[in-house]
C-alpha cells in the first residue's frame, strides 16, 4: 500500500482539474458563472503550480483547479496532500503513464514526516490512483526515499554502527541477499585497517558491512556508502555549530541502501554488492591522531593531515575491496566535504567521474526525473596537493583550495580496476522545506542512478 493513495473509488471524491497554464482561460469559460465569479473575487492568477479550491452548492469544497506549467515532475502535486482539506481526490486531466506514476509517488512523499519521536498531527488528503500509473514503481520510489530519510533523521544515539548494520540486515533479509559483517578487531584480520583506525575510539565497534545479491554471472554493480554515524571531527574536533548535524554523516550509506532496495525490488539483472564502512569518529585515548601514518588495505600509506577528513579513509578501504572484483560499475556516495556545498550548494549532487558516457546518462536521467547532478572536475593537476614527504599520500590537501576535488582525487587513488567509477559528494539533508521535501534527511541522485542502471542492465 502506498501511503495516502487509494486504489478503490469511494463516495464524495473531489476532482482535481489539472489544466495547462495557457488553457486556463478557456477552461474557465466552461465553468459556471458562480465559479468564475469566485475565482475572480479571489484574485487568482494562473501561475505554474498554483491551485484554488472551488466551492460547492452545499458550502463545502467541490473541486480543485491546479495550474500545470510547462514542467511536470514528481514534486508537482506534492504540496497538495497537506494543503487540501482532508478527504479523497482524483486527477481530472490527461496524464501519460510516467506523469501518473510521478503524481502517485510525489503525492505520497508529500505526506512524509519523521514521527519517530513526535507524533505528526497533520491530516493529509488522499488520492485515487490515476489511470496508467505504475503502482509498483511508485511504491518502490516512496519506500526507498522514506528509508533514506528515516535513517538520516535518526539521531546517532539511536543509530550507531551496530544499528546501521541492523538496518542493512533488514533490507538484505527482505530480498534474500547475503550479508557479512566484519566487526571490531576483525577489521585488522580481514585487512580494513583504516576503517578500524577511524572507528576504534568509539565504544561502538567499527564494522564493514558487505551485502551481495543477484546472479553471480550478471554485470557487477557495486555501491559504497560512507557510514560515519556521528562525526566529532576526532582530535581535530569540530565546533558546536559544525557538529550539530553530524548525525547525517552516514547519509552516503543511507543513500546506497535506498538505491540497493530499488534495484532488488525491481529485480534488475545485476550482481549487486553494497559495502558500508560504519564507524563513529569519536575521541578517546586510542583515537587516531594528526600526523599518524595509516597503512590502507591497498598497501598505500596515508599521512593524517586532519582527523576530520575521516570519511575518505574508510571509503578508501571499502573502495579497494570493491575494486578488487573489477566491477562493471562502481558507485560511491558520501557526505564528504563542505567544499562541495560551497561549490554547488545543498541541493545538487556534486558528481565526479572520468566516464563521459556515464555522466551524460546521469545528467539526462537526472533532468528527466528531477534528481539533479552536477559534474565536477577530477583535475589530476591538483594531485600534488595531496603529496606527503613521509607517506604515499596525505588525507588532506595543502593550501585549503579545491577541497571537494582533492577529496575525489584521494578516492581515485584506490580505484584501479573498475570499468567505470562515479563518486557523489552529497549534502544528504534538506536545509529548506519544499513540496514533498521537508527539512531533514534526503535522498540524492538515487532516482537518477536507478534509471541509468535500469537502462544499462535492465531486461
Amino acid at each position: 500500500m502506498i501511503p495516502y493513495v487509494v486504489t478503490a473509488a469511494k463516495d464524495d471524491i473531489r476532482p482535481i482539474f489539472v489544466v495547462e497554464k495557457d488553457m486556463v482561460s478557456g477552461w474557465l469559460e466552461s465553468r459556471s458563472a458562480a465559479e468564475q465569479r469566485w475565482i475572480a473575487d479571489q484574485n487568482f492568477k494562473a501561475e505554474d503550480g498554483r491551485h484554488i479550491l472551488l466551492p460547492g452548492s452545499d458550502g463545502g469544497v467541490s473541486a480543485i483547479l491546479f495550474v500545470r506549467g510547462r514542467d511536470w515532475d514528481i514534486w508537482s502535486l506534492a504540496g497538495l496532500p497537506s494543503s487540501l482539506p482532508k478527504g479523497t481526490y482524483r486527477i481530472e486531466g490527461d496524464l501519460d503513464a510516467a506523469a501518473a506514476t510521478d503524481v502517485v509517488a510525489g503525492w505520497s512523499l508529500g505526506t512524509y514526516a519523521f514521527d519517530r519521536y513526535k507524533k505528526d498531527e497533520t491530516e493529509y488528503a488522499s488520492l485515487v490512483m490515476p489511470s496508467g500509473a505504475d503502482e509498483a514503481a511508485a511504491l518502490r520510489t516512496v519506500r526507498a526515499l522514506t528509508l533514506v530519510r528515516d535513517l538520516i533523521n535518526i539521531p546517532a544515539g539511536d543509530l550507531g554502527p551496530a544499528a546501521l548494520e541492523d538496518a542493512t540486515s533488514q533490507v538484505a533479509g527482505e530480498y534474500e541477499a547475503e550479508q557479512v559483517n566484519i566487526v571490531g578487531d576483525d577489521l585488522l584480520t580481514y585487512h580494513f585497517p583504516m576503517v578500524h583506525a577511524v572507528g576504534r575510539a568509539s565504544d561502538q565497534k567499527p564494522r564493514l558491512v558487505d551485502m551481495i545479491w543477484g546472479d553471480k554471472k550478471a554485470p557487477k554493480v557495486t555501491l559504497v556508502g560512507k557510514g560515519v554515524c556521528f562525526d566529532t571531527g576526532g582530535l581535530d574536533i569540530k565546533s558546536a555549530a559544525g557538529m550539530i548535524l553530524m548525525k547525517k554523516d552516514m547519509g552516503g550509506a543511507a543513500n546506497v541502501l535506498g538505491l540497493a532496495q530499488m534495484i532488488m525490488d525491481a529485480n534488475l539483472p545485476v550482481r549487486l554488492r553494497v559495502l558500508i564502512p560504519a564507524v563513529e569518529n569519536a575521541i578517546s585515548g586510542n583515537a587516531f591522531r594528526p600526523s599518524d601514518i595509516l597503512k590502507s588495505r591497498s598497501g598505500k600509506t596515508v599521512e593524517i593531515g586532519n582527523t576530520d577528513a575521516e570519511g575518505r579513509l574508510i571509503l578508501a578501504d571499502a573502495l579497494t575491496a570493491a575494486d578488487e572484483e573489477e566491477p562493471d560499475l562502481l558507485i560511491d556516495m558520501a557526505t564528504l566535504t563542505g567544499a562541495a556545498r560551497v561549490a554547488v550548494g545543498t541541493e545538487l549532487s556534486a558528481t565526479f567521474t572520468d566516464d563521459n558516457d556515464l555522466y551524460a546518462a546521469l545528467e539526462a536521467h537526472g533532468k528527466a526525473v528531477k534528481d539533479a547532478v552536477w559534474r565536477m572536475p577530477l583535475w589530476d593537476d591538483y594531485r600534488h596537493m595531496l603529496d606527503s614527504k613521509i607517506a604515499d599520500i596525505n588525507n588532506t590537501s595543502s593550501g585549503g583550495y579545491a577541497g571537494a576535488i582533492t577529496a575525489a582525487l584521494f578516492l581515485k587513488e584506490f580505484v584501479k580496476k573498475a570499468k567505470s567509477w562515479v563518486h557523489f559528494d552529497i549534502m544528504g539533508y534538506n536545509t529548506r522545506s519544499r513540496p514533498g521535501r521537508p527539512v531533514g534527511g534526503e535522498a540524492f541522485a538515487i532516482r537518477a542512478l536507478f534509471a541509468v542502471i535500469k537502462e544499462r542492465y535492465g531486461n
